[in-house]
């Protein structure tokens, strides 16, 4: 949990939302201009009430639907991003594809290295419990091949794209591997996701029935801001990657910094406590429900609106993820890190971010 207060709800996390769903009943969508910016800000402080609402109702309900609520929060705000943008602007196939490949990068290097260098910044060594990490890793990688390699080998129909018959079972193996890790993570080997040392992380006041209801309610109002939002701001988020002369991809890798934004900013205040193993579990849950949720939900509203998406990733950018694997299997395969790791990471980020732009 990101610490939401569990004793009052912040006026921002009530006005940005409601804000949010009056701006796109007045203005409808939004070109390149002041607008759109005002537009955007309402937009971000709209993901983090989202977020704060979900904590709410988590932390009232307990686990293991707490991680439930907060997963599924997460993704409605990235689905409805992905879906708002397909609706809402010139069509792009790769959309869903360029969005869950940047949130794989982002978080297994850039929110991961960033998390490291706090921490070991602060402590030299930062722990973790070796078989809570693994467990993220043992489903974030065939879900990241099936999704984002496998498309490009298969020949019924031609890379990137899948067959209705291949969609729909990589969408029910994605919705197996994320029910079967979450049974493991809530259930049988809740265990392996406590701190070192055995636990909680942090104890939690349990927020009481007024404010879990009032922050339900708000969550609905928050993510169908979001949603709203992204499909008004679709216009303008086109124009600008095309006046900077920017690909495409750039789009994807903005609605992932956006989704992830939340998660970050706890995962590296966990770093700095010397919790690393919290950090752990915010950055590659995240990474985890962004897959196993997300592209069964993207891929039935593609099939219902008619429009193709194209999953498999270039030849160059499979090398670079086969790589990121390697490199995280040899960082969480001791249950201790340090600076270093942490450096590897973030260069590894900072050549991901460098090859969409250089392609």
């Amino acid at each position: 949990m990101a610490g939401a207060p569990t004793d009052r709800i912040p006026p921002h996390t009530i006005i940005l939302p409601i804000l949010g769903v009056v701006a796109w009943a007045v203005v409808g969508k939004a070109g390149l201009g002041p607008l759109a910016a005002g537009l955007a800000v309402v937009l971000l402080g709209s993901v983090l009430a989202a977020v704060h609402h979900a904590e709410v109702v988590a932390l009232r309900v307990g686990e293991p639907y707490g991680t439930l609520i907060l997963a599924l929060a997460v993704t409605v705000i990235e689905a409805g991003l992905i879906i708002s943008l397909m609706l809402g602007g010139d069509p792009n196939p790769g959309l869903m594809r360029d969005s869950i490949h940047a949130a794989v990068m982002l978080v297994l290097h850039g929110l991961a290295g960033a998390c490291i260098v706090v921490a070991s910044r602060r402590h030299r060594d930062a722990e973790f419990r070796v078989d809570g990490a693994n467990s993220f890793l043992a489903v974030l990688i065939p879900l990241a091949t099936l999704v984002l390699v496998l498309p490009n080998h298969l020949i019924s129909s031609p890379g990137p794209y899948l067959t209705l018959p291949q969609m729909v079972f990589v969408s029910l193996a994605c919705l197996a591997l994320y029910g079967a890790f979450l049974f493991i993570q809530t259930n049988w080997h809740r265990e392996y996701f406590l701190p070192v040392g055995g636990g909680a992380d942090v104890a939690h006041a349990v927020p009481g029935g007024r404010i879990a209801a009032v922050s339900a309610a708000m969550l609905v109002v928050a993510l169908t801001s979001v949603v709203l939002l992204a499909k008004a701001l679709a216009p303008a988020l086109e124009e600008g990657v095309g006046a900077i002369g920017a690909p495409i991809a750039v789009v994807g890798v903005i609605v992932a910094a956006i989704v992830l934004m939340p998660e970050s900013a706890a995962a590296i205040r966990a770093a700095a406590q010397n919790r690393l193993q919290s950090s752990i579990n915010l950055a590659l849950g995240s990474a985890v429900a962004c897959i196993g949720l997300t592209v069964p939900a993207v891929a039935a509203v593609a099939w219902w609106i008619g429009q193709p998406l194209a999953l498999g990733i270039s030849p160059g950018q499979t090398t670079l993820l086969a790589l990121s694997f390697a490199v995280a299997i040899i960082t969480y395969g001791t249950g201790r890190t340090n600076l270093l790791c942490g450096i590897v990471h973030l260069v590894l980020a900072a050549t991901y971010v460098f090859s969409v732009f250089a392609p």
